[in-house]
């Protein structure tokens, strides 16, 4: 019997987990949302994400797929699943589409955004970094500029990453201040490990103009990951959308 292919979207706080992809002894988004499809299907579900996120990031919107033999409901299946899930992970759409489609290969860019805020904030103390010195934003929009016509971010990933190369194109990377927060948006086809709070740490010492604009473009050339600075705090870091074909959906 052939089985149908859905498109989940959905959306969790990071807080208590370390990170999306399922792992031996540690607590993950992704085995959270298989246990709860295994128990509303009554079968063993696997999911496959758009992408991981690593401990203690957010994501505004994520997406899985999983197969079924049945065709199920939009509002019925989200609402027993969202009675299932944790009170951090929601569920809001489930879309059929076609048998190939592929939630990770078939995304076209990704993107996130990283909060700042600028004061003390009881609010915000959990959901973004909180820094009481104001950094030159006008510099780091230039910085975060000289990384749209790159191509390699080794400089920015983890290290010992098991991937073929280090080539992202970066859409759009910039900052924002909207009242007390600053946010970094920043759209590319494909992220490495650790790569936005790689990014976010080193442009905040541009920012605080502990580096030179220079000195950040031949970070961005040395392919060497000690030569970034330290890496933003997790709590600020969301992944917020991602954009797929829409031929894809059936």
């Amino acid at each position: 019997m052939e089985t149908n292919r859905y498109f989940l979207e959905l959306a969790y706080k990071g807080t208590r987990y370390h990170g999306w992809q399922v792992q031996q002894n540690a607590h993950s988004v992704q085995a959270e949302l298989e246990n709860a499809l295994s128990t509303l299907l009554s079968k063993p579900t696997s999911i496959v994400g758009s992408g991981r996120t690593d401990t203690g990031v957010h994501a505004v919107q994520q997406f899985a797929h999983f197969d079924a033999m049945e065709e199920l409901s939009e509002p019925e299946f989200l609402k027993k699943l969202n009675g299932i899930l944790p009170k951090d992970i929601a569920v809001y759409s489930l879309k059929r589409v076609k048998n190939e489609a592929h939630t990770r290969f078939d995304a076209i860019w990704r993107s996130y955004v990283y909060r700042v805020i600028l004061r003390k904030d009881p609010f915000e103390q959990h959901a973004a970094w909180t820094m009481y010195k104001m950094p030159n934003v006008d510099l780091m929009n230039k910085a975060a500029a000289l990384m749209l016509g790159h191509e390699d971010f080794q400089c920015f990933s983890k290290v010992h990453t098991e991937v073929n190369n280090f080539n992202c194109k970066i859409k759009e990377a910039y900052w924002e201040q909207n009242g007390a927060l600053l946010l970094f948006h920043i759209t590319a086809n494909r992220f490495l490990r650790g790569m936005v709070r790689a990014i976010v740490g080193t442009l905040m010492e541009v920012g605080h103009e502990k580096i030179s604009l220079d000195d950040f473009r031949q970070i961005l050339e040395s392919k060497n990951r000690n030569a970034a600075k330290a890496s933003a705090p997790a709590k600020g870091l969301y992944l917020c959308r991602i954009t797929y074909p829409e031929d894809l959906y059936l």
